[in-house]
């Protein structure tokens, strides 16, 4: 039955970015396995922890905000997506997983998004059904740039900390791998992500380098090499965005988007609107809202959008001052768990995978969660399963260092 469940949760990882009813389908039938095997072995994964608490206080957030929403429509079917992507992580974290069964799930994230792109690649260059290059199931070029640069950091962990151990022949797949994402990120020219992909990159190669008492000046010549050489190219995600501060547009009109986000957070401010709902804000709401104020709403300062293009106001406006508090103490507790427990030097290369994952997760979720709706849907679940990942890891006792791999 084990096997069934880790099966179950490697499919799920695979098919993320790929196909929407299959991801939801593995996700239910991962939880069924999950849960009857927990029952028939009576163990939880053990007490109960300060990462419990705080998971069934961010799911509650959810569904406290849909009881007491501003406006009425999607905040129940929405409140979901919270319990989904928590649920893995609660789940992954009290699972018990050793390394070998935690290898499978990132192998299979790895090989999903290369999937998703190839597939993407396929519907811009061959068919021409695609204008921009995009995962099938996580959508809008933006969004799909957010994912893979949490894939990519999870994958660039793994080449370094893996170097010196393993054969030539995955070393060569896995920085091609890494190409292929760094090389894709620049082709989706969304300039947050390749900015923060960057910025990864160069975060878990310094740390390596750090923890294994290496000196760090080749990874910032590294770095200085690399961003000179693209800014000498001017590939299209710089001119875009020379464009846009020529054009003084360097926000994309998200100001508007915000300044509509505001009025409505203005007017449920404990709760919110409801998750799902900041789509139902319109120019007459916020001129009723407006009003209400007694002040008088300029339509041109405003911008009404299905989301507010930025996680915090996102979760504001839709959750309320609960919502944002709930998930200001996830990133906090995130954010300690890896600091606090940075790997070893000598530690395994998974360990090093899983932690480099959740910490281009968490770096994705809170700087481009500045400017787009970040945590959400698929990029909440491979966020989760990375983070999950490493806290399982962080309960196991390092297992004794590979010997080194001749070349």
């Amino acid at each position: 039955m084990l096997q069934l469940e880790v099966l179950a949760l490697t499919a799920f990882a695979f098919v993320l970015p790929l196909f929407e009813v299959p991801k939801n389908l593995l996700w239910i039938i991962y939880s069924g396995l999950w849960l009857a095997n927990r029952l028939r072995s009576r163990d939880f994964g053990g007490p109960w922890n300060a990462w419990d608490t705080l998971i069934a206080l961010w799911i509650a957030s959810g569904f406290v905000s849909a009881a007491f929403a501003g406006l009425h429509h999607n905040e129940w079917v929405s409140a979901v997506d919270v319990l989904r992507y928590a649920s893995v992580l609660w789940m992954l974290q009290r699972s018990g997983y050793d390394e070998g069964q935690l290898r499978k799930v990132l192998a299979a994230l790895v090989l999903g998004t290369l999937a998703g792109l190839a597939w993407g690649y396929y519907g811009v260059r061959v068919t021409g059904q695609n204008r921009f290059l995009g995962l099938n199931s996580v959508g809008h070029v933006n969004h799909s740039a957010i994912y893979v640069t949490i894939v990519f950091g999870a994958a660039i962990a793994w080449v370094r900390a893996a170097w010196a151990t393993t054969s030539t022949a995955r070393r060569v797949f896995g920085v091609v791998s890494c190409l292929v994402f760094a090389l894709s990120l620049v082709v989706m020219e969304s300039r947050a992500t390749v900015g923060v992909g960057f910025v990864v990159a160069f975060l878990v190669v310094g740390v390596y380098a750090t923890r294994s008492r290496k000196p760090l000046w080749t990874v910032l010549l590294g770095a200085v090499v690399i961003a000179t050489a693209l800014f000498a190219a001017k590939p299209e995600v710089v001119k875009k965005n020379a464009l846009r501060l020529h054009e003084n547009l360097f926000l994309a009109h998200r100001d508007a988007i915000w300044r509509a986000g505001f009025i409505a957070w203005r007017q449920y401010p404990v709760f919110g609107v409801g998750m799902g709902n900041y789509g139902r804000i319109n120019f007459d709401r916020l001129e009723e809202w407006s009003r209400a104020q007694g002040e008088t709403l300029d339509r041109a300062s405003v911008l009404p959008q299905s989301h507010a293009h930025s996680l915090y106001l996102n979760t504001l406006v839709e959750r309320g001052v609960t919502g944002l508090a709930a998930l200001l103490a996830v990133l906090a507790a995130w954010c300690w768990v890896l600091v606090r427990h940075l790997p070893r030097a000598e530690d395994s290369s998974m360990r090093w995978a899983f932690w480099g994952g959740a910490s281009s997760a968490w770096l994705v979720t809170v700087i481009v969660g500045a400017v787009n709706t970040t945590l959400h849907h698929e990029h909440a679940l491979a966020c989760m399963l990375l983070l999950g990942g490493w806290l399982a890891l962080r309960r196991l006792r390092p297992a004794p260092p590979t010997p080194a791999v001749r070349a």
